[in-house]
């Protein structure tokens, strides 16, 4: 004869439905009223709160960049450069750091970040530069095109 635990020898007596609602009730418990008690009642709001969970994970995502872009924006400001001026410069000097890396650096780290700002200037002046030209352009063209990679 095979014992069981108490539990599992009357999971094998109760239904399967029984188990079913049990996991739902189990994910209504904090509810308020009889949300947490009625089946019927915790079925729907269990659904709508899975489905407000899964949103809320891709509006945090949202609001997390949106925050990192204007910790950015007001630490390069102090450095005397605009928060696009400043990414893309930065990309153009092949720095890899993503946007949260960066804002952690500005707040952490500030030395290193007016090292980034410092590096951002010097290629948006060099870049500058390149615009205008060494006055040796071949006759007819007007412009430059610069490739970045």
């Amino acid at each position: 004869m095979v014992v069981l635990s108490a539990s599992l020898w009357l999971r094998s007596r109760v239904t399967d439905r029984f188990w079913r609602v049990q996991e739902v009730l189990k994910h209504a418990r904090h509810f308020r009223g009889r949300k947490n008690r009625c089946y019927k009642l915790a079925v729907r709001s269990v659904q709508r709160a899975f489905v407000k969970s899964t949103k809320a994970r891709r509006e945090k995502k949202r609001f997390l960049r949106a925050l990192w872009i204007t910790r950015i924006e007001a630490a390069s400001l102090e450095h005397g450069l605009k928060y696009p001026a400043f990414i893309s410069n930065l990309l153009k000097s092949q720095v890899e750091l993503n946007r949260k890396m960066i804002a952690d650096l500005a707040i952490y780290e500030p030395k290193t970040f007016k090292s980034l700002a410092a590096l951002a200037q010097r290629r948006r002046q060099e870049g500058f530069l390149a615009a205008l030209g060494d006055g040796k352009e071949p006759e007819g063209i007007f412009s430059r095109i610069v490739h970045h990679y």
